[in-house]
């Protein structure tokens, strides 16, 4: 067990270091998903011949890194306080982001961009900073799901749009360049305001354990980048990502059950709302896959809608989830518990990739923006609440490991969702179709494009019923949270409390035991 030195923050300390945090996720969101919209001016600048066949790594660069990176950031949280580990997250943020506004080739790119997916885990560990923030007697309330929710709104709306507008207007490498001034002012602020607990005791790092769980994700996350698509499932290349992912995976849980100090301890899974919670999270992150790229494609290969434009059918998402995020406050004032925003944010979600379900060729744009608009309002309950669960479950000296956790089985669930998703699109059209792939679609004409269209309708159909199917399946996880009791106040004194043990899970969890 770490011990860890009381620190005190004055009110204004931890408001300027919530304004951090705030400025530091968005910074983290946006860069997931800036670059997809400047593609093209940074090929014809960088590498005009062969640079189109390196979008995909330099797309997946980030992801693959970020990812990798995660359980890793977890455990140094815990062992070397999440200050420490929150400004050498930015620091590398920002050197990632540096160097790929000076870089002089796509692999020059490439490499900085995954240097940047490096630093690009600190939305995790921001909250884990958003959650020590909290003062002496001071409730959460909602404000971390209304973080979460408001935050990710604006990065799903603002990302796409903003990389578009400064690759058109100024010059591509502003998308990295602009990250510098807001990134300096928050490393500087956090160097100075930040006082969070600072760990006393040593205790050693699991990297094999570490290493296990990046080879793991990378290889997985190599196998639904490629699978079916670069490469046939059945490809000696794509066989041996497999065998090599099964190989990582068995390795990493033997690993966490004989470490001394895992990067996911296994006993974190006993806890029931730990247990459920990482479960939810793994298929809220494969739901969303499969409805915000599948609406991007349905509104661009069937309405023939540009594909700066679908992204602004994305609003009425950004704006469901802002408005859930600021309302959640209010919400868990008058007695929401995490579990009720959990279940009715999965029914909400359901609701929303069913009605998807119903699209045909001729639907109503405002049917799509009307069901994007009850999705963002489902997951912005889940973004932020799901994190604030597993925080307020988690043992004191576990909140790190388990707060990556959360985000690594979202990722998880994304990659496989995808996967899954996009073989089930190609599977379908492959029966309805009139031959070819879906990349076909565009050169068709006549009754075979009509034919091909509906195809391709039924096939998303597919998809999203398929979506619902597993959001239907987080629901019923969501009814088997038990519903948690208003927490008792923090004691200012650096003491220990141990909570009893939930009868179901068999184990103890611990109340926070690092006040300030």
């Amino acid at each position: 067990m770490s011990a860890a030195r009381s620190t005190v923050m004055t009110r204004r300390q931890r408001v300027i270091g919530f304004a951090l945090c705030i400025v530091t996720i968005l910074l983290a969101v946006l860069d997931t998903n800036i670059v997809s919209s400047a593609t093209v001016p940074i090929v014809r600048d960088l590498d005009p011949v062969h640079g189109v066949d390196n979008i995909p790594w330099l797309i997946a660069a980030y992801q693959l890194a970020a990812t990798a990176a995660l359980p890793l950031y977890g455990k140094l949280c815990d062992v070397l306080g999440a200050k420490k580990v929150f400004i050498g997250a930015v620091a590398t943020f920002l050197a990632g982001s540096a160097l790929c506004g000076m870089a002089g080739s796509m692999d020059w790119l490439i490499a900085a961009r995954a240097l940047q997916g490096i630093g690009g885990g600190l939305m995790s560990v921001t909250m884990v900073v958003l959650r020590e923030l909290k003062g002496p007697g001071e409730k959460d309330g909602g404000r971390g799901g209304g973080v979460g929710g408001i935050v990710a709104g604006a990065g799903i709306a603002l990302g796409p749009w903003l990389g578009g507008a400064l690759a058109d207007h100024t010059d591509w490498r502003w998308i990295f360049y602009v990250n510098l001034p807001f990134g300096l002012v928050v490393l500087a602020a956090a160097v100075r305001v930040l006082k969070l607990p600072v760990r006393t005791a040593r205790r050693t790092i699991d990297f094999l354990g570490a290493g296990l769980a990046a080879a793991f994700s990378t290889t997985l996350l190599l196998v639904t980048e490629w699978g079916g698509k670069d490469h046939a499932w059945s490809s000696p290349l794509i066989v041996g990502l497999l065998v090599a992912t099964v190989a990582a995976l068995v390795l990493f849980v033997h690993r966490q059950a004989t470490a001394a100090e895992p990067v996911l301890p296994l006993g974190l899974f006993r806890i029931r709302e730990l247990r459920y919670g990482f479960a939810i999270q793994g298929l809220v992150g494969a739901a969303m896959m499969g409805s915000v790229v599948y609406v991007m494609i349905y509104l661009q290969v069937v309405r023939g809608i540009a594909a700066s434009s679908a992204g602004l059918y994305l609003i009425p998402m950004a704006i469901g989830m802002a408005a859930v995020g600021l309302l959640s406050e209010r919400l868990a004032t008058a007695g929401w518990s995490q579990k009720t925003f959990v279940v009715s944010g999965t029914v909400s979600a359901s609701a929303a990739l069913a009605l998807l379900a119903t699209l045909s060729t001729d639907t109503s744009l405002w049917t799509v923006r009307l069901a994007l608009l009850l999705m963002g309002i489902g997951f912005g309950q889940l973004v932020g609440q799901l994190v604030r669960l597993v925080q307020d479950t988690a043992p004191a000296d576990q909140l790190g490991v388990a707060t990556t956790g959360v985000r690594f089985f979202q990722t998880l669930g994304s990659a496989l969702g995808a996967a899954f998703f996009g073989t089930v699109l190609s599977r379908v059209y492959a029966a309805h179709g009139p031959g070819g792939t879906t990349s076909t679609i565009g050169r068709l004409t006549g009754h075979a494009r009509r034919q091909a269209l509906d195809a391709f309708v039924t096939s998303t159909n597919v998809v999203f019923w398929t979506a619902t199917g597993v959001m239907f399946l987080a629901t019923v996880l969501a009814t088997r949270l038990p519903t948690r009791r208003e927490p008792e106040p923090l004691n200012p004194e650096p003491v220990r409390v141990r909570a009893e043990a939930d009868p179901e899970a068999g184990a103890s969890a611990s109340t926070p035991s690092l006040h300030r």
